[in-house]
This record gives structure tokens, sequence and C-alpha cells, in this order.
């Protein structure tokens, strides 16, 4: 089966975003993130069309008309902890923060198990669309974004200045 990419530009550098035979977006990428580098791997094809409705959606959230993303997402298989540390990515509000040990609380560990955390969210193929910007240090200091803390800054202060707004 065949699985797809595309670029997407964006102000945040040329965004790098792939799917599965179906559409579900299995990854996005900034440039300088982890497999950001070059192109997807050996067998996709490159093709915009499935790709239509992340754009649309992707451009909506930087225009500050969107506050959560509705794709279809497959991210390649991970542990349950890290598909749970996803899925509480997910729950994060629109323009709010969490620290890690907030993140951690919330699936249910704690203590030395916040560092597994930071370790799921820095794996997190999902740039942008899994909010892993929206998690900060405990003192609310900006810490670690695969994406550098430029980017993690730009998108936190895009949301702030934004109220939240409908998903559609």
């Amino acid at each position: 089966m065949t699985a797809y990419w595309t670029t997407h530009p964006g102000p945040l550098g040329d965004l790098l975003l792939t799917c599965d035979p179906t559409g579900a977006l299995t990854s996005l990428t900034v440039p300088g993130a982890p497999g950001a580098k070059g192109l997807p791997a050996p067998g996709t094809v490159r093709d915009d069309a499935p790709f239509a409705e992340a754009r649309r959606e992707l451009d909506a959230y930087f225009a500050g008309e969107r506050d959560r993303c509705t794709l279809r997402l497959a991210p390649p298989p991970a542990t349950d902890f890290r598909r749970r540390v996803w899925a509480a990515l997910d729950e994060i509000p629109y323009g709010t923060t969490v620290s890690y040990g907030q993140l951690a609380a919330a699936i249910g560990v704690g203590g030395p198990a916040v560092r597994a955390v930071g370790g799921a969210i820095g794996a997190n193929p999902l740039l942008i669309v899994r909010p892993c910007h929206r998690v900060v240090g405990a003192d609310g200091s900006l810490t670690g974004y695969a994406g550098g803390l430029e980017r993690k800054t730009w998108l936190l202060g895009l949301e702030r200045t934004r109220t939240a707004v409908p998903a559609g």
C-alpha cells in the first residue's frame, strides 16, 4: 500500500506532511525537527491531493480561524504509554498551557515518569495538530520543542492573541 507526502508553506517554514493510503495524517514536521531531514521514507509518493483538508485546516489555524484539528490521524505504532500521552495532548485547550507534571498527572503517573512523559512528547510525530507546543516547564518556562523554541513561542503567541474559535 502506498503512503503519500507533500509539503505545505506556512509561517513556520515548509511543513512536511505524510499520510497513509486512506488519507489519515501520519506525520507533520517542521524544518529542522526530527523526521524533517529530507524526504519521507522510501516508497512514499509525492501527491498533494490527499492533503487538501489538512492544508485547509492548517491555513485556518495559522490565520487564527481554527482552534483544533479534526483531521483523521494515524501516527506510527507506539507504546501504550506514548499513545496515552499523545491522547492527553489532544485534550489541552487552545490558548492554554500545562506543565509536564500536570500532563503526567492527567494520565495517572508522576515522579520519575514525568521524564518519560517528556520523551513521549518529544516523539510526537504530529506537530501542531497534536499540540505538544502547549506543554511547558513547571515554572511556566518554555522547554523543549522538536521544531525549536522559537516556533513554540510563535505558536503559543498565535493562540494567546486569539480567543477560542469554533473548529468549523
